[in-house]
C-alpha cells in the first residue's frame, strides 16, 4: 500500500475537507485492505517520517501516516502480518516530492534528514520485511545536523536521545537566556539603533530559513512570497523568532507583515511598546543601584554624597522637574535651593514633618 496525497498548510488552515482528502488514500485504503484480505504472507504499508518526527505544516499527512503505523502494530498484535515503513526523503522525484524546491530540501537537511538513493531504499525495504518489527523508519539521518539543532534548541525528541547525545549545560548557563539579553540591548539603544538591531535579527533568521549564506542576501523591502516563502517556511521563521524574542507570534506572521521591514516594525512594537520604552532602562538602573547599596558603603563622605544625591533626585521626581538638562557635571547635581530647603521639601513630601 503506497498511496498518498499531500495538502500542506498550517494547522489553523486545515478544514475537514482538506483533512479528509489527505486521509482517504492512506487511511481508507489501508482499512479496506485490512478488512478484505486474508491468508497473506506480508502486509506492507508505505508510511512517512512525518508521522514519527512531526513536520511543520503537515498535520494531516502526519496523522494519516501515524494511522498506518498503528494499524501495523494492531495487526501484529492479532497474529497477522503487518509492517509500516515510515520513509524519509528519497533522492528520486515522485508525485509527492516533485514540488519540493531548493529551500524545502535545505530545510529538511537542516532538520537532520538526508535523501535516500533508490539503491539504499531497496536494501532498507528488504530488511524491513524480514526484521520482525511492526514499524520501521527507513531514513538517512544527518547526525551532525541533528546535534547542531539539539544544541540550538536545548535537546532532541526522546526517541532520538540514544542517537544524538547533547551534553547537559551547566545550571548557570541554563539560567542565562538570550531573550532578556535582547531586551537589555534594546533598552539602551535609541529608536534608530533598535530598528537596525531588530532588522538584522529578522534578516539573519530569514537567511537561516532559506539557506542563504548571510543576512545581506535578504532585501528588507522585498516581499516574503518573492523571497520563496510558503506556509512551511513561514512556520519555521515564526518559531525561530519566538525563540529569539520570547514572543508568541502567530503562524500567519509573514502574511500579515509581508516584508522583513514590516516584520521588524512589528517586533519593535511588541518588544518595546511606545509608552513603555524608557521605563525598563530606568528600572534596570535602579536595580543596579539597589544592589550596589546593599553591598555596603564604608566611607562616610561617600555615604553623605550618595544620600544627598538620592534625596535630590527624589525631590525632583516628586516636583516633576527631572529633565535632560539637569547638570551632573563632575558627578554632582546642581540646584539653586539650599540643602536645608531641599531636605525640608523632601520631608514634607514624605509626610515626616
Amino acid at each position: 500500500h503506497a498511496a498518498g496525497v499531500l495538502d500542506d498548510g498550517v494547522l489553523g488552515s486545515l478544514t475537514v475537507e482538506r483533512v479528509e482528502a489527505v486521509l482517504r488514500p492512506k487511511v481508507d485504503a489501508a482499512v479496506n485492505l485490512h478488512e478484505l484480505t486474508d491468508d497473506l504472507t506480508a502486509f506492507v504499508m508505505f508510511s512517512g517520517a512525518a508521522g514519527v518526527f512531526g513536520a511543520a505544516g503537515q498535520g494531516a499527512y502526519a496523522a494519516a501516516n501515524a494511522f498506518l503505523d498503528a494499524l501495523a502494530v494492531y495487526r501484529r498484535g492479532r497474529g497477522l502480518p503487518g509492517v509500516s515503513l515510515a520513509w524519509g526523503l528519497w533522492e528520486s522525484v515522485s508525485g509527492l516530492t516533485g514540488g519540493l524546491g531548493v529551500v524545502d530540501r535545505r530545510r529538511m537537511s537542516r532538520n537532520g534528514m538526508r535523501a535516500l538513493s533508490s539503491a539504499e531504499g531497496a536494501v532498507l525495504f528488504d530488511r524491513a520485511l524480514v526484521g520482525g518489527e511492526a514499524l520501521v523508519v527507513p531514513a538517512r539521518l544527518d547526525l551532525p545536523a541533528l546535534r547542531a539543532r539539539a544544541r540550538a534548541e536545548g535537546g532532541v525528541a526522546p526517541f532520538l536521545s540514544r542517537l544524538v547525545r547533547v551534553p547537559q549545560r551547566p545550571m548557570a548557563d541554563n539560567a542565562v537566556s538570550e531573550v532578556p539579553e535582547l531586551g537589555h540591548r534594546l533598552a539602551v539603544l535609541d529608536s534608530a539603533e533598535r530598528e537596525g538591531l531588530l532588522l538584522d535579527l529578522v534578516r539573519s533568521q530569514v537567511a537561516g530559513v532559506l539557506g542563504h549564506q548571510g543576512a545581506e542576501e535578504v532585501e528588507p523591502e522585498r516581499a516574503f512570497k518573492d523571497l520563496g516563502f510558503d506556509s512551511l517556511t513561514a512556520v519555521e521563521l515564526r518559531n525561530r523568532l519566538n525563540q529569539a524574542t520570547g514572543l508568541r507570534l502567530p503562524a500567519t506572521l509573514v502574511f500579515d507583515h509581508p516584508t522583513p521591514l514590516a516584520l521588524t516594525e512589528l517586533l519593535h512594537t511588541e518588544l518595546l511598546p511606545e509608552h513603555d520604552q524608557e521605563i525598563p532602562l530606568v528600572l534596570e538602573e535602579l536595580d543596579r543601584l539597589e544592589a550596589a547599596l546593599a553591598a555596603g558603603i564604608t566611607d562616610d563622605d561617600v555615604q553623605d554624597t550618595v544620600r544627598t544625591r538620592l534625596q535630590g533626585l527624589l525631590w525632583r521626581l516628586s516636583d516633576g522637574s527631572i529633565s535632560a538638562d539637569v547638570d551632573v557635571t563632575n558627578g554632582r547635581a546642581f540646584d539653586p535651593t539650599t540643602d536645608e530647603e531641599m531636605f525640608d521639601l523632601i520631608d514634607k513630601e514624605l509626610g515626616t514633618s
